[in-house]
């Protein structure tokens, strides 16, 4: 993996560090252990200050597992298993990061882990094909990195299998703290942050405590396309703009196959973050990342607060929080979630390869996870609720041409069984018969469309019966100097580019609401004007 051009870009990284860094390997034998070391070694040779030991060392899980140490002390990050794949960022972040590269967390949220005060172990079973790990594996590094009472393992499930089996993981990421369950399944490092919020609530005070932002012209709730979109355009109008994002990207980091984004023949979800952070970058904007608003007070000057405990103060909000996976709300989905029920085919689909599994919903998502998961599962059955699919006939085509894609229509979900705590079976209902069917199968993808993001603004906004808020053709709100854009709204079509061009529109008319309402527009705004 370590390509000579590859080596070439980390020596651009590893210029600037101010620590010597040490990558500790445990002693012993294991299949892996010679590549893990090769690996290491290969990596310090780009700079002076990283180095590789073999020792005996009680913190390591085995022969396949390293320690990092920055100035001969532990940093309290393992990686058990070889970092590669999409864990190589996370492998090189920990390095910068406890070498002289400023964590890039909220400060809010710094407070709060920097004033956590008791031991805490986490473990996080990945998967290098897992799109989704790396963020919960470089978030709970950064919290070993801010406290030294903090320590995180990375654990590659196809290196340590007897993890994966005597925990009965089925899903990746799967985090435990100090040996219990923590999170599993569809976590995200906003997720991670909660829960931690929720076991230590007096915390909060602290990040509360901090330097409040100065009063702002926008803010935007939301990292997603339409969020970005909406942040740049106001930003370009000399606003000051802060964009709250509770993970930065939203949905699209979830979608591997993109092929209608106009100008971009063929991209990847991944990908199109990528160029949505770069641009961001571009412009003075405020970027408050993996927390979530709790509430926001209406007002000519209206107060936003977040899940850190913090308040901003804006003239203006434009709500951009998207939509989240529909779950399905029989018996048996939640209590399996990460032991058989997924909601990402590309994170947890590698779990069960040579199985037969199910796929839940005949829109574009559900049969692009039934495509991608032909090619590593022995079957897959499509169950469709209404008569025909609704998803686009070109990926029908592509189902219809796998010899091991079988859909059933007018099938009605009734009940996931598991066997020994572990999936085993889907109870349907055949809609033109009434009959019960059950079909064997050793996971469930669930992939029946999005719930709006809303719920925050209950009684702030008007809503549809379905959570979507409500908007004109400005993007305009019930709420004056609230305005929402993208797919928590009503606009037709929840698409990428739609979703831009909406973002888009929401600045502008923000932009002519201060001007036209708000006496207190900063300089730089007046000036656009």
């Amino acid at each position: 993996m370590l390509t000579p051009e590859l080596l070439e870009a980390v020596k651009g990284y590893t210029a600037n560090l101010t620590s010597d860094v040490t990558f500790v390997v445990q002693t012993g034998e294991h299949e892996s252990r010679a590549e893990l070391v090769d690996f290491l070694k290969k990596f310090s040779s780009t700079s002076d200050r990283l180095s590789v030991v073999e020792r005996d060392d009680e913190r390591l899980r085995g022969p396949a597992s390293f320690l990092i140490e920055a100035d001969g002390e532990s940093t309290g990050i393992v990686f058990s298993g070889i970092p590669g794949g999409h864990e190589f960022n996370s492998f090189v972040l920990a390095v910068l990061n406890n070498a002289g590269t400023a964590v890039k967390l909220d400060d809010g949220l710094k407070r709060v882990i920097e004033a956590v005060g008791e031991d805490l172990h986490f473990e996080t079973v990945v998967s290098l094909s897992c799109h989704n790990c790396p963020d919960v594996v470089q978030t709970l590094n950064q919290f070993a990195t801010l406290n030294a009472q903090i320590s995180a393992e990375m654990i590659d499930g196809g290196v340590y299998s007897d993890v994966v089996d005597d925990r009965n993981v089925q899903g990746v990421p799967a985090v435990f703290l100090n040996g219990e369950p923590f999170a599993n399944g569809k976590i995200d490092s906003s997720t991670l942050i909660e829960k931690l919020l929720s076991k230590y609530p007096n915390i909060t005070s602290d990040a509360a405590t901090g330097a409040a932002l100065p009063l702002q012209d926008v803010t935007v709730i939301g990292g997603g396309p339409a969020g970005v979109s909406s942040a740049i355009y106001a930003a370009r109008k000399g606003f000051a703009v802060t964009i709250i994002a509770e993970r930065f990207g939203g949905q699209v980091k979830d979608t591997m196959g993109i092929e209608n984004l106009i100008s971009i023949p063929e991209t990847t979800g991944p990908e199109v973050v990528k160029g949505l952070q770069a641009h961001l970058k571009d412009y003075d904007i405020t970027l408050k990342e993996h927390l979530r608003v709790e509430s926001v007070e209406q007002g000519d000057i209206k107060t936003i607060t977040l899940s850190s405990g913090e308040q901003i103060r804006s003239r203006s909000v434009i709500v951009a929080t998207g939509a989240n996976w529909r779950e399905l709300g029989i018996p048996g989905e939640k209590e399996y979630i990460g032991n058989g029920v997924a909601y990402c085919p590309h994170c947890d689909g590698p779990f069960f390869k040579g199985r037969d599994v199910v796929v839940v919903g005949g829109g574009n998502s559900g049969i692009e996870a039934a495509i991608d998961l032909a090619g590593i599962v022995k079957h897959v059955t499509v169950l469709e609720f209404l008569p025909e699919l609704k998803a686009d006939q070109v990926l029908v085509d592509k189902a219809l041409e796998r010899d091991n894609i079988t859909i059933i229509k007018n099938a009605a979900s009734k009940e996931i069984k598991a066997t020994d705590g572990k999936v085993s079976s889907l109870v349907y209902q055949d809609r033109d018969s009434g009959e019960l069917e059950t079909l064997e199968t050793a996971a469930v993808f669930v992939q029946i469309g999005l719930v709006p993001n809303s719920s925050f603004l209950k009684d702030v906004v008007d809503m549809t019966d379905y959570g979507e808020i409500i908007i004109n053709e400005k993007t305009e709100t019930s709420a004056p100097g609230i305005f929402a854009c993208g797919d928590v709204t009503t606009v037709p079509y929840k698409q990428i580019v739609v979703a831009l061009g909406e973002g888009s529109k929401a600045a502008l008319s923000t932009f002519e609401y201060l001007v036209m309402h708000a006496p207190e527009v900063s300089e730089e705004a007046a000036e656009a004007a």
